[in-house]
């Protein structure tokens, strides 16, 4: 069996690698390039028409892969400190939300462990990138990236035209004012992606955040503040979360 001072021992290597792996999340999702995607097709006005090569950018980074990859780093870090705090406190409540218990007979240190780590969430999750509300998006099977409906806009080129102001007489030449004229020549379609989230999805990750700090501040509440028993709460924590 495991012992509590092993488990003490390990808990702040975990808890350093869970601060670095949310530091790197939030890196990636305040780049918007990162989240950024374009796709752009040319086509001639005519055949004489200049040809150009497509152009496109791939989406790199996914906000709902960073949630995922950060909950994997998270999790870790609950079950530790979990087995830690059971083992060191037998004043116990359950965390329930909406009739639901999330977590059963939780320690009060614990409790306090969740109640930090979920306001630190709760300002992630505020922060998430959302979706331009300006444009209209849609799942994109294919690439599994947001997209916006495709959008032609015209090429044009400058061509010189040819104003006489004065005719030419046997005395003067013709006078002549060069002007230049936007003619099209070519169309380009453009396709928009992007790697964010759509509010909706940001606003219900917000309540059920902040629906489980308040049912984690009545199960601390609640409670009155060796070998251990491995504990997994990161699953069941995450698995509401990000449900």
């Amino acid at each position: 069996m495991t012992k509590l001072n092993q488990i003490i021992a390990v808990e702040k290597g975990v808890k350093s690698k869970a601060l670095q792996d949310i530091t790197a999340a939030h890196h990636k999702v305040q780049k918007p390039a990162l989240l950024a995607g374009i796709s752009r097709t040319y086509q001639p006005k005519d055949e004489e028409g200049e040809q150009l090569p497509p152009e496109s950018t791939r989406v790199q980074v996914k906000a709902e892969d960073v949630l995922r990859d950060m909950a994997t780093s998270l999790t870790r870090l609950f079950d530790v400190v979990a087995t830690k705090d059971w083992a060191n406190c037998a004043a116990r409540a359950d965390v329930t939300v909406d009739g639901r218990t999330i977590l059963t007979d939780v320690p009060v240190s614990h409790l306090l462990f969740l109640e930090k780590q979920l306001a630190e969430l709760h300002a992630f999750v505020k922060k998430l990138p959302v979706l331009d509300a300006a444009e209209s998006w849609s799942l994109d099977p294919s690439t599994d990236w947001w997209k916006t409906e495709p959008v032609r806009t015209i090429r044009t080129k400058k061509v010189p035209r040819n104003h006489v102001k004065a005719e030419a007489t046997d005395k003067h030449p013709a006078q002549v004012e060069v002007y230049y004229e936007d003619v099209p020549i070519g169309y380009w379609t453009t396709v928009r992606f992007s790697g964010a989230l759509p509010a909706r999805r940001v606003n219900e990750l917000l309540e059920r955040v902040e629906k489980l700090q308040q049912a984690v501040k009545f199960a601390r509440e609640e409670a009155n503040g060796t070998e251990v028993v491995d504990q997994r709460v990161g699953d069941a924590v995450f698995g509401y979360l990000l449900a």
